[in-house]
């Protein structure tokens, strides 16, 4: 008995030793460096989750690789008051999230800071709660995050979490397919089918696949509201009073005040590098038990926000607009204005920028941010009646309280954007064409934020960029915006940083859509396993069969 223990002793410390490896005289647990699925899923988007979950249910292996810790994408972090343009034109698991999200507030529980019967039940252009479809469109940021980790955990999904592609070296091809990447921290992704469905388009860039940054011209697609954009008032994002520039007004030796550019305005419809400011959407408290006092950042710098004191001078006090209500008595606070949240003009090198940089951006984003919020709250040159109302608001003390109260992300509207079989254009999505090979349906009026922060001909400062048009009818979106040309790769899809023009994409880039692209590019990329094809290759009217037999929205008729 005695010699038996010991062997199994001796068994025992073997197989425990297997597991560990010396690093710097310490025991380390081996890590996993190889992981193989059907399909491997490339971000933490909603289209990431949407995506993995209809691949499962399908019968395939998924694998999320999330660069971010948290899931969801904006959904989960601010974007609560949902931009669905038509909401009969999202169906599908798209639909069922927010019917979870129906279902969470149906529950007394979830209304901790504020009766039911005192929420507003407003939300854009529809009714914040739809008891007749069952479906609510606005919800708070964690109710968001706990519906994608739910379908997650009941899909036994497996989500490797802040790992990040290696851009340079880390995408493995052969004969036009993609076989693995490896992520900066050694792993190794194999699979059959790959989905981008990251804000950034990184893996679609390091596969080879062309792309677009910034606004085409006019003249490349035949289009009205591309490129440089001049003199629009679709929204109330400009400056409607003659605002001086200048540092000291009147006296242009004196420099710009900051966010300005010196830069010459081009001729409008003019191409360009630029694109739309970037902002977080911040979730704001107004109850004195369930907030922080907005903080005072690092840096503050409060010679950022001259230029808003002159529109205070000038007499704007609409601050307050966009401080869209969600329950509990929260916001998902979104720019508004001539000056507001939007950092226009500084997120231009964030597309193509490196790791590093663009951690510089979105904490240069979020200094600008915090200090904007502190400032109308406390400097004195903020009108008396704005300045005491901003100090009754502060961040929401329970929502992402592992960040400061910050939101994870920041509103990353755009960058860039694939050319793929398909340019989705204006003119689709103003429904002068016939889209081919639809897979799902937009709605959304064409919304492209600011650009650039110039000086007109006359001497005073004025936004460029920002365009509101509202297309007469929700438009198809068509399978080749989601699939590269099958000679740049054939078994990649990319469902967020799609094939479309900028001006088309400022619709297209709603979070209900990319859900709904999530699940299309799911059901096309089964069917190439299948298939034993290319995702080019699909057969599209099996494809439609089955997109119409789990509820995606492919035709609505106009009325």
């Amino acid at each position: 008995m005695k010699k038996m223990k010991k062997k199994l002793l001796t068994v025992s410390c073997a197989f425990l030793l297997a597991l560990f490896i010396p690093t710097n005289g310490l025991l380390a647990v081996k890590i996993q460096k190889s992981y193989n699925a059907d399909v491997i899923i490339y971000g933490g988007t909603p289209a990431a989750i949407i995506a993995a979950v209809e691949i499962i249910k399908s019968g395939k292996t998924a694998i999320i690789v999330s660069p971010d810790v948290h899931l969801g994408g904006l959904s989960s972090s601010g974007l609560g008051f949902t931009d669905t343009g038509n909401k009969d034109a999202i169906g599908g698991l798209a639909r069922e999230f927010y019917q979870r999200v129906y279902s969470h507030y149906q529950e007394e529980s979830a209304w901790k800071w504020q009766k039911k019967s005192e929420y507003g039940n407003v939300g854009q252009g529809t009714a914040a709660m739809d008891g007749e479809n069952r479906t609510m469109w606005i919800f708070e940021p964690h109710v968001a995050e706990s519906i994608f980790e739910a379908f997650v955990k009941e899909n036994k999904i497996k989500v490797l979490r802040n790992e990040w592609l290696n851009r340079e070296k880390g995408v493995t091809k052969k004969d036009g397919k993609i076989i693995s990447f490896k992520t900066l921290s050694g792993k190794v992704f194999d699979g059959k089918v790959f989905i981008d469905a990251t804000y950034e388009g990184d893996l679609m860039a390091a596969a080879g696949v062309s792309y677009h940054v910034g606004r085409e011209a006019n003249s490349v697609y035949g289009e009205t509201w591309n490129g440089v954009q001049i003199d629009n008032t679709h929204h109330f994002h400009y400056f409607k009073d003659k605002i001086d520039p200048y540092k000291i007004a009147g006296k242009p030796e004196s420099g710009l005040l900051f966010g300005i550019s010196s830069e010459k305005l081009q001729p409008n419809g003019t191409g360009d590098n630029k694109i739309q400011a970037y902002c977080y959407r911040v979730c704001m408290s107004n109850n004195s038990q369930n907030l922080v006092p907005f903080p005072k950042p690092t840096n503050y710098d409060p010679t950022r926000y001259e230029l808003l004191v002159r529109v205070f001078d000038a007499g704007w006090i609409d601050w307050f607009r966009k401080f869209d209500l969600l329950p509990n008595r929260k916001t998902d606070t979104n720019n508004n204005g001539p000056f507001s949240s939007d950092y226009i003009g500084m997120n231009f090198d964030y597309p193509e920028a490196t790791y590093n940089r663009r951690k510089q951006i979105i904490a240069d984003h979020e200094n600008y941010q915090k200090g904007l919020l502190y400032f109308v709250a406390n400097d004195t040159r903020v009108p008396s009646e704005i300045r005491t109302k901003m100090q009754n608001w502060g961040l929401a003390k329970d929502e992402f309280s592992s960040n400061g109260n910050w939101p994870y992300q920041l509103y990353i509207r755009e960058t860039r954007r694939m050319i793929g079989k398909y340019v989705l254009t204006e003119n689709d999505a103003m429904g002068k064409t016939n889209v081919p090979k639809p897979v799902g349906m937009g709605s959304y009026k064409l919304d492209s934020h600011n650009a650039q922060r110039i000086v007109t001909a006359e001497g005073f400062v004025q936004n460029e960029g920002d365009v509101g048009v509202h297309p007469l009818h929700p438009y198809q979106i068509s399978y080749g915006s989601i699939v590269p040309k099958k000679e740049q790769c054939s078994n990649l899809l990319v469902p967020v940083c799609a094939s479309t023009t900028h001006i088309a994409y400022g619709s297209l880039r709603m979070e209900p859509v990319f859900m709904i692209l999530g699940q299309s590019a799911a059901v096309a990329a089964v069917m190439a396993i299948d298939g034993k094809t290319t995702v080019q290759e699909v057969d599209y009217n099996v494809l439609k069969n089955k997109l119409l037999a789990k509820g995606t929205i492919l035709e609505l008729k106009t009325k």
